[in-house]
Formats: structure tokens, C-alpha cells, sequence
């Protein structure tokens, strides 16, 4: 879920301009000239990608004579209270970023409008249905799909594992291995591996282990049971604690998750993050790119078809009170499902750590040579994205749930306890939200 990366980015923006204006949104008719004006409202990233949206929408707005765009760039730490403001005002945006795990429950509470009836079917011709999947609700798609970025990589730094007399070419592929590495690997100066180590961190970045280690989700698909005291996550459980009580992981954390400056900086042998770190990697640390390697999270049983990571990743929906709806879709569809250069464009700014959904878009990512400068592309793609599962859509206190009893195994309490604390927690959520049914 890289909301977490983009709060990082946020908190060190600190308060960053609006930029291209800061009015609110959908405004209707009256822009100069004659034309209608739409909004769009994009939530802050890296300025690699909102350089990306500025160079896209001045194009847009180049080849309209009827609509013009206005572009609001948001940091990440204010965007709930803005939207909130704008909604309450009836001045919300016509378009906005959100990422693929709220579309679902914007589209039941009605805050978006279906995109079916105004993107002609066959715009959504080679999109991936896994992913197509991630934005629909009872059937109608809610917001066209983007990127996708799977949340969990092991990243390694070669020299140290060549130091540690580890083959350099063989990452861990179960658990055990995991462990047994770090345990070779971790010196007074290097830690054998950095993860998620807070209940946040944990409650998402752990998802595709979840999969991975029950088969399911901690709550059924339907959200009508609980389902935490499965006693196949006590595996999960208990690989976090292993690694936390036996030092392998630091005590204190190195960084938030999102970070990839660790394994960068020599502070760790292993790293666990999400596709994005291969950007930070290759961009702030491009002598050691040789040193580091890329692979799919280990399985616990060794399998590496199943999954270890879950497919997060951003799509523009169209508010539901917007006044002009099929203006507002149209952008989209020329943005997204138009000519796929102007998206190769974004994944070759973005260092290709980013995977795109859309057939066209991606044939012509492997025929641009600029492709081969992220060498770690194709293997996260092929071990990490074939078999992710998309990021659940359910209520996020149930993932926190989750998380505070991964925490607690940290922290070395008794993990069959932790996992009946977690399923009492979202049994209680589930009763709260009405949730029961709600699900796929």
C-alpha cells in the first residue's frame, strides 16, 4: 500500500504548494474562452511523477477546443481534511487520484460514479482482470487502472552475502532460509534484514504473507467471519518474532518501511520493500546496483508460485456529483487507455518500478531499451507480480488488527493469544460497519 511511501514523502514536503492553482474543484462551465472547466486532484508523489502529470495535462489541455483542466497537486498529509472540505462545500474535483483498495468502498457509499457508460468498451480492451477487478463493485468499474506495484521485494546486496560465504545468486526461498541467512549475515554494524516493524508498516506490507502462509485473508470473502485463529499465520507469526528476538532485525528500525536507504547505505544485508525501492536504488545509489540484488519474498513452504506480495497501486476515478461527467472521463481515457507513449513516458521517469496493467503499455515498455537500466524489472515482474494478489478493499482497522498481532509476536508475547486478540478485533469491526456480505 503505497500511501505509506507517499506520507513519507509528504512529511518531508512538509507543506508543499498547490500547485497549477490551489481553487477547489468542479467548477462547471464558465473557464476562459468559453470551454468547460474539470479539475483534477492529484495526491503528491515523487516529483519524478508529478513532473509526469504537469507535461500530460498541458498536453491534454493543447488538444481540447471545448474543455480546459485544471491540475492540483496535494501533498499526502492533507488530502483527507481537503477533500473532505471541498466535498462539504459541493466543490469536490471532477477527477482524483485514489489507490485501487478505496475505490471499492467509494463506489458503495457513492462518492464515485461508474465509468462504464462513459469509456467505450473497447478502451478496456487488455487491461489485466486481476487487476480490473480492484476497481469494480457489483460489477461496474469505478476508476481505470494505471500501475500496479507489488509491496513486497527482497532486495540483498550481493557483496555481503559473497562476505558471509552465501552464494550471491541463490536468495533465501522459504522462511527458514531466511533466517538461517540472517543469522550469517547480521554483524554489530549490518543488520541481516529490515521489514516492516510497527503495527502500520506490518498491518499492509504483511498482506501477500498472510496469503502466503493461510491461503486467505484474516476475515472471510464475504467480511461476514473473522478468520485469524487460522493456526497456519502462527508460522508468520513466529517467523517475525524469531527475527526480532534473535537480532536479526534491528531493535530500533533503520527506517519506515517505504524507505530504501538502508540496504543503500550498508545498514542492512536484506531488505524488504516494496517495487518502488528499485527508483531510490538506482537513482541515489547507481555504483552499487551491481552489489544488489532482487527477488520474490521466500514462500514458507518453498513454493514459489503462491503468492508473497499484493498489487497496490493508483487509477482516477470521476466524483459523482461532477457537472461534467463525460469531460472528466474522457481526460481519463485519453490519459490512461489513449496512445500508450505518453504512459511510457511515466514508468520510464519513475526508473520502471512501476508495472502497467494495460497490454499495449506494457508490450511497449519491453521494447524501449531504456528498459534494461532497471535490471531488476523483469524478475520482480516475473516471480513477484505474476503471482501477487491485489491489495484488499475491506475496512483498514481490520489490517490493523492484523498488525498489532504481528507487533505483539515482536514483542515476544504469546502469539495464539495475539491471533484470538485479532479475531475478537475484527469480529467487532465486522459488527460495527455493517460489513457482513459487503465482500467479493
Amino acid at each position: 500500500m503505497r500511501t505509506q511511501l507517499i506520507r513519507l514523502i509528504a512529511a518531508v514536503a512538509g507543506t508543499a504548494v498547490l500547485a497549477v492553482g490551489c481553487g477547489s474543484g468542479g467548477t462547471g462551465q464558465g473557464a476562459a474562452g468559453g470551454k468547460a472547466e474539470i479539475t483534477l486532484w492529484q495526491q503528491k508523489f515523487t516529483d519524478q511523477e508529478d513532473t509526469w502529470y504537469k507535461k500530460a495535462v498541458a498536453a491534454f489541455n493543447k488538444s481540447q477546443d471545448k474543455v480546459v483542466l485544471k491540475h492540483v497537486i496535494v501533498p499526502a498529509d492533507v488530502w483527507d481534511q481537503k477533500m473532505k472540505a471541498a466535498q462539504a462545500a459541493g466543490k469536490a474535483p471532477d477527477v482524483y487520484t485514489v489507490n485501487y483498495s478505496k475505490v471499492p468502498g467509494f463506489a458503495r457509499t457513492g462518492q464515485i460514479q461508474a465509468l462504464d457508460p462513459l469509456i467505450p468498451a473497447d478502451k478496456w480492451a487488455g487491461l489485466q482482470e486481476s487487476v480490473v477487478g480492484s476497481v469494480e463493485h457489483k460489477g461496474k468499474k469505478y476508476g481505470y487502472p494505471m500501475l500496479v506495484e507489488p509491496s513486497a521485494v527482497l532486495y540483498y546486496r550481493k557483496d555481503l552475502f559473497a562476505k558471509a560465504g552465501l552464494d550471491p545468486n541463490k536468495p533465501p526461498a522459504t522462511w527458514q532460509e531466511l533466517i538461517d541467512y540472517g543469522k550469517k549475515l547480521t554483524t554489530k554494524d549490518v543488520a541481516g534484514v529490515v521489514t516492516a516493524a510497527n503495527q502500520i508498516d506490518m498491518a499492509w506490507s504483511s498482506w501477500g504473507l498472510q496469503w502466503n502462509a493461510a491461503g486467505h485473508l484474516p476475515i472471510s470473502d464475504d467480511w461476514s467471519t473473522p478468520q485469524a485463529t487460522d493456526a497456519k499465520y502462527k508460522q508468520l507469526l513466529q517467523v517475525y518474532q524469531t527475527l526480532y528476538q534473535q537480532g536479526i532485525m534491528p531493535k530500533q528500525p533503520l527506517a519506515p518501511y517505504a524507505d530504501a536507504n538502508p540496504l543503500g547505505q550498508g545498514k542492512t544485508a536484506m531488505m524488504v520493500c516494496g517495487s518502488w525501492a528499485a527508483s531510490v536504488l538506482l537513482q541515489d545509489y547507481p555504483k552499487l546496483v551491481a552489489n544488489i540484488g532482487a527477488a520474490a519474498l521466500p514462500s514458507f513452504d518453498g513454493d514459489t508460485t503462491k503468492p508473497t506480495a499484493t498489487l497496490g497501486g493508483w487509477t482516477l476515478v470521476v466524483d459523482a456529483k461532477s457537472k461534467n461527467a463525460k469531460a472528466s472521463a474522457d481526460f481519463v481515457s485519453w490519459l490512461l487507455a489513449g496512445d500508450p507513449t505518453l504512459l511510457v513516458e511515466f514508468f520510464k521517469n519513475t526508473k520502471f518500478s512501476k508495472y502497467s496493467p494495460r497490454a499495449a503499455v506494457a508490450d511497449a515498455i519491453k521494447n524501449d531499451p531504456a528498459a534494461a537500466d532497471n535490471p531488476w524489472a523483469r524478475t520482480i515482474e516475473e516471480q513477484v507480480v505474476k503471482y501477487a494478489k491485489p491489495e484488499p478493499a475491506y475496512d483498514w482497522a481490520i489490517s490493523l488488527a492484523f498488525g498489532k498481532a504481528i507487533e505483539k509476536a515482536l514483542q515476544g508475547k504469546d502469539i495464539d493469544q495475539a491471533l484470538q486478540a485479532a479475531d475478537a478485533e475484527i469480529k467487532d469491526v465486522i459488527a460495527k460497519n455493517n460489513l457482513a456480505g459487503q465482500g467479493s
